[in-house]
């Protein structure tokens, strides 16, 4: 007895095994349009986010009484300049502008320069106790400002530096130099050593080398140890305030607490001084950016 086998066909419907699939879909590498939409759903709302506090700011500036902030709904229908005005003509403010920029820009060249050499020299010269010293720079940062106020102020005095530039620079770069250090030793441990021989061959000097071929390689570090000395020098109030005794001296941070006595507070004032002191800022800032995400990452690979 013989069989016979019949074949089925198949459903029309059915999609062979190995085919390619009915729709197409998104490539490898691709976002869809709701991905899309989200991420920037979400990067707008941040900006807001950063973005409300300096609109916050400058909204108030514009209020023409001190006590506006209470009733900031009333400001739009009497929106001034005056506080600008006033700030600008009836208080020491371009004082206060060359007092922070001296210091400043004091401490961020200062700073960088000792930095710099330091962290070369950890990651490239291999002397006694190299690693000691900088977990040594790494314990001056734990210390807090009130307990470095009294020892520094007795320091300045002996050297004749109260109420002196150079004193209150010196005084920041104790707290720049130990972090920017850290930081450009490993940005200098990216670097290729091979440059350094190069250099030698070539009848470099070892200062020939740092400055010829290392510190142009190294600008993206060099550029985030300026920002943050500058930041750093900047907005200090604690030694600014200690330190510094003369009113034409002060600085934009110190400057600000005038407009705050024991009774009363101007803080229109306040709002518009503090938008004239973010123009400096802004504009570092602008400078360095290019390079600072790079120092930033770079800085971090090795350690």
């Amino acid at each position: 007895m013989s069989t016979t086998t019949v074949k089925t066909p198949a459903p029309a419907d059915e999609a062979p095994t190995g085919g390619a699939p009915a729709g197409k879909g998104p490539r490898r590498g691709e976002r869809s349009r709701a991905g899309a939409l989200t991420s920037h759903g979400i990067l707008i709302v941040a900006s807001l986010i950063a973005l409300f506090p300096i609109a916050w700011l400058i909204y108030l500036s514009l209020g023409p009484d001190k006590d506006d902030y209470l009733h900031p709904e009333g400001i739009l229908g009497k929106m001034t300049f005056d506080n600008y005005t006033f700030v600008l003509r009836h208080t020491p403010f371009f004082d206060w502008l060359w007092s922070t920029l001296v210091v400043s820009l004091g401490t961020t060249v200062i700073g960088v320069m000792v930095a710099a050499t330091t962290g070369y020299a950890v990651s490239r010269m291999r002397f006694p106790g190299y690693k000691k010293f900088m977990w040594v720079l790494l314990v001056t940062q734990m210390f807090p400002v009130a307990v470095l106020m009294v020892p520094m102020y007795e320091i300045l005095s002996e050297l004749q530096l109260i109420d002196n530039y150079f004193g209150l620079i010196l005084v920041y770069c104790s707290t720049a130099v130990p972090y920017c250090a850290w930081l450009l030793k490993g940005y200098f441990d990216t670097i290729p050593f091979e440059i350094d021989e190069a250099g030698r061959v070539d009848g470099l000097s070892p200062f020939g080398t740092f400055f010829r071929l290392i510190l142009p390689l190294a600008k993206p570090g060099l550029a985030v140890a300026a920002f943050y000395s500058f930041i750093t020098a900047f907005g200090e109030v604690a030694f600014a305030s200690t330190f510094m005794l003369s009113d034409t001296k002060y600085t934009f941070a110190v400057g600000l607490q005038s407009f705050v006595s024991e009774h009363d507070a101007q803080r229109n004032l306040m709002a518009a001084t503090a938008v004239l002191v973010a123009i400096p800022v802004s504009a570092f800032f602008y400078l360095v950016q290019k390079n600072l995400v790079t120092g930033l990452t770079a800085g971090g690979t090795k350690g």
